[in-house]
């Protein structure tokens, strides 16, 4: 058995206990495989060994990655369509190439860039599902919306045509112990709960996108059903 195919075992193994401790299903929690850096025969490898969504952090990588992948017909990828997801975040003069590639953008935080995404996709008919970045760690060197600006920002979200609010997505404070990126999550789920109430038109809290190699078992307790994992299943970035 390959290592990355042990790995990706052992992380959805993990994922079902959490899930279980918090009462879900594993099939309710989605793993988006966090490929950045990782070179595309370790992600050939990943899609074979069953993943169905990746996840980039920067535009120009993951169109080089997807050109690989896809127009190349060695790969026997054809048959084994994945979802990408733009983890990362978007600079809006990357929004055109981000939007021919991406199913997602899970990194929305500014009026700015959705005036940009809105302009692309009408230009392109089509419509587009984002999450949008919340900074529940106040940290001033992550990106994301403040958690007090949630409402504001959700009923601006409410008015685009082609832009579709999903969700939220959070990066939790980087530490050894993840307990302490535990409130992060909490206050996470505790503005998905807020936004849910207000029943503005096109907005939709389906997902709460958090949680990363070092903590997603307490986020998916906390309520997190997508979790973006890149060093547990393909082992430790070389660049």
């Amino acid at each position: 058995m390959s290592e990355i195919k042990n790995n990706l075992i052992k992380v959805r193994e993990r994922i079902a206990q959490a899930a279980k401790r918090s009462g879900r299903t594993p099939e309710s929690i989605q793993l988006v495989a966090v490929s950045k850096t990782v070179p595309t025969e370790k992600m050939i490898e990943a899609i074979e060994a069953g993943i169905t969504d990746i996840g980039e952090n920067r535009v120009q990588e993951a169109v080089q990655k997807h050109q690989a992948i896809y127009e190349n017909e060695a790969t026997s990828l054809l048959c084994k369509p994945v979802k990408w997801h733009l983890v990362g975040h978007l600079q809006r003069n990357k929004v055109k190439p981000a939007l021919e590639i991406f199913d997602m953008i899970q990194s929305v935080d500014s009026v700015r860039l959705m005036d940009a995404i809105e302009k692309r996709a009408a230009q392109m008919d089509k419509v587009v599902d984002v999450l949008v970045e919340v900074n529940t760690s106040s940290e001033a060197t992550k990106y994301g919306i403040k958690p007090e600006e949630i409402v504001d920002f959700m009923e601006r979200a409410s008015q685009y045509d082609y832009l579709r609010v999903r969700g939220l997505m959070t990066i939790g404070l980087f530490a050894d112990d993840p307990e302490v990126t535990r409130p992060c999550f909490q206050q996470l789920r505790a503005l998905r709960d807020k936004v849910a109430k207000l029943n503005l038109p096109r907005i939709e809290m389906k997902y709460l996108s958090m949680g990363m190699t070092n903590d997603f078992e307490v986020a998916i307790e906390e309520g997190a059903n997508i979790v973006r994992i890149g060093t547990a299943i393909f082992g430790p970035r070389t660049q």
